[in-house]
C-alpha cells in the first residue's frame, strides 16, 4: 500500500466526462488499495474567463478580490470530482483551503505554502476515503484567501507531498510525459522516459509547459520523485528524478522556446561601478524579471553598450521606469519585442566538450542570427528572430540527435 499525491490539470477536467474518466483512474488507485490525495485545477478556460471577468469591472481590479475570484474555479472542480468519485462508489469529499487548513505568505496572487494540518486528512484517508483538494491557493496567517500563482496547482500537489510524506507525485496532463521539444511544432519530438529535477527546472522556466517550475524546484529541494502522465491514455510517462537516477547518452536532453521575450538595449551607458544596479533597481523593486545581461567591453573606459532581456509584457513598464530613472546616463535606448528565446538544456553537457560551438554553428548553417547568448552548467540560450523560432527549434533538434 502507498500513499499518493495525483494531481489532474485544467485539460484533463475540463468538461464532466472528463473529471469523470479522472474521477475512474482515481478508483483504480484505490481500489489498489493505496491513499489517494486529489489535487485539481480548475476546468480548462475557467481561470481566463474569470480574469477576463475581473478586466470587465476594473481595469485595476483589487489582487485581494482577485484572489477570491480566481481560486473559485479550483473549488468548483473539487466538488463535482468528489461527487464523480462518490457516484463511482468511493467515499471522498472536497477539502477547501480554510479547512485543511494550507497556510500562505507573501502577496496576494503570489503567495507560497509554509505549512498545513494533516491531522484530519490522515485520519480520512485511514477510513478509506479519497480526499480532493483545489490547487493554487491557501489561506494566510490572518485568513485571507491567497493564490499561489498561474500553474500553482503543481506547487499545491509537491507541497501535499512533502508536508504528508506521499511515495510519489504523479502530475495527469494532456499529453503522456514529457518531451525532447513541443511535439505540435516539432513532429520528429520523442518522450523523454527519465529527466532530472535540473533538466526539467530549465525546461519548465524555458517555457515547457508540462509542470510550473517552482514546482519542480520544490520537489528537487524535496527529493520528491515525479511522474508525468496523460489522462488519456495508459502509456508510461516521465519519471522526474535526482540526477544519479539518469542515464546520459545523449549531451542535450530538450530544446525549449519561449516567445513572450523583449531585448532592451542601452547605448552610450556610463562604463564605472554600479551603474548596472543603478539600472537594474527600479525593476528590481517594480518586480520585473530580467534574464539576459550582456555588456560590451568599453573601448575608451568611459561609455559602453549594455543589453537585458525581459519578459515581453514588462517591456514597456521597464523602458518608462528606465526613462524616470535620474541615476543613469546613456545615449540611446532600443527595444525589440519580436524576438524568441532558443535553449538546449542537458545534464550530459558538463561533461561533453564542444556543444556550444556546434547550436552556433548549426544556426549559423540555416542563416540565423544571435542577439544575445546565455550560459550555464546545463543550459544554453540564444535570442533570435521571432519569425526563424521553429526553423531554429527543429534544426537543434536535428543536430543533436534528438529527432
Amino acid at each position: 500500500m502507498k500513499k499518493k499525491v495525483l494531481k489532474f490539470g485544467g485539460t484533463s477536467v475540463g468538461s464532466i466526462q472528463r473529471i469523470v474518466n479522472a474521477a475512474k483512474i482515481v478508483k483504480k488507485e484505490h481500489d489498489s488499495g493505496n491513499k489517494v490525495i486529489v489535487v485539481v485545477s480548475a476546468m480548462a478556460g475557467t481561470t481566463n474567463n474569470l480574469i477576463a471577468h475581473s478586466k470587465s469591472v476594473s481595469k485595476k481590479f483589487n489582487k485581494r478580490e482577485l484572489d477570491v475570484l480566481l481560486t473559485s474555479g479550483e473549488q468548483v472542480t473539487s466538488a463535482l470530482f468528489a461527487g464523480a468519485l462518490n457516484d463511482l462508489g468511493i467515499k471522498s469529499k472536497s477539502w477547501m483551503n480554510w479547512q485543511i487548513p494550507i497556510v500562505t505568505e507573501g502577496d496576494h496572487t503570489n503567495a507560497r505554502i509554509i505549512n498545513m494540518n494533516v491531522e484530519g486528512i490522515n485520519k480520512y484517508l485511514s477510513e478509506s476515503g479519497v480526499a480532493v483538494i483545489p490547487g493554487f491557493q491557501g489561506i494566510s496567517k490572518i485568513g485571507e484567501i491567497t493564490s499561489i500563482g498561474r500553474g500553482g496547482s503543481d506547487a499545491t500537489a509537491v507541497a501535499i507531498a512533502k508536508i504528508f510524506e506521499t511515495d510519489t507525485c504523479e502530475i495527469y496532463t494532456d499529453v503522456d510525459g514529457v518531451y525532447s521539444s513541443d511535439p505540435n511544432k516539432v513532429p520528429l519530438a520523442k518522450k523523454i522516459d527519465k529527466i532530472s529535477y535540473e533538466e526539467m527546472l530549465e525546461l519548465s522556466s524555458l517555457g515547457a509547459k508540462v509542470m510550473q517550475s517552482s514546482a519542480v524546484q520544490s520537489a528537487m529541494m524535496n527529493d520528491i520523485p515525479i511522474q508525468v502522465k496523460s489522462t488519456f491514455t495508459e502509456r508510461k510517462g516521465t519519471e522526474i528524478n535526482s540526477q544519479e537516477n539518469i542515464d546520459y547518452s545523449k549531451a542535450v536532453t530538450g530544446v525549449a522556446y519561449s516567445k513572450d521575450d523583449a531585448k532592451i538595449t542601452l547605448l552610450g551607458v556610463e562604463d564605472k561601478p554600479g551603474v548596472a544596479a543603478d539600472i537594474f533597481e527600479p525593476l528590481s523593486k517594480d518586480q520585473i524579471n530580467v534574464d539576459m545581461v550582456i555588456q560590451n567591453i568599453s573601448t575608451d573606459g568611459k561609455k559602453t553598450d549594455l543589453t537585458f532581456t525581459t519578459k515581453r509584457q514588462d517591456s514597456k513598464n521597464a523602458i518608462s521606469l528606465i526613462k524616470a530613472n535620474k541615476k543613469i546616463k546613456y545615449e540611446k535606448m532600443h527595444m525589440n519585442d519580436k524576438v524568441s528565446k532558443i535553449s538546449i538544456v542537458g545534464a550530459g553537457m558538463v561533461a561533453t566538450p564542444g556543444i556550444t560551438y556546434k547550436m552556433f554553428r548549426s544556426l549559423a548553417e540555416e542563416k540565423i542570427n544571435i542577439l544575445a547568448i546565455s550560459t550555464s552548467e546545463i543550459k544554453i540560450s540564444v535570442i533570435i528572430d521571432e519569425k526563424l523560432t521553429i526553423d531554429a527549434v527543429k534544426k537543434l533538434h536535428k543536430t543533436f540527435n534528438l529527432d
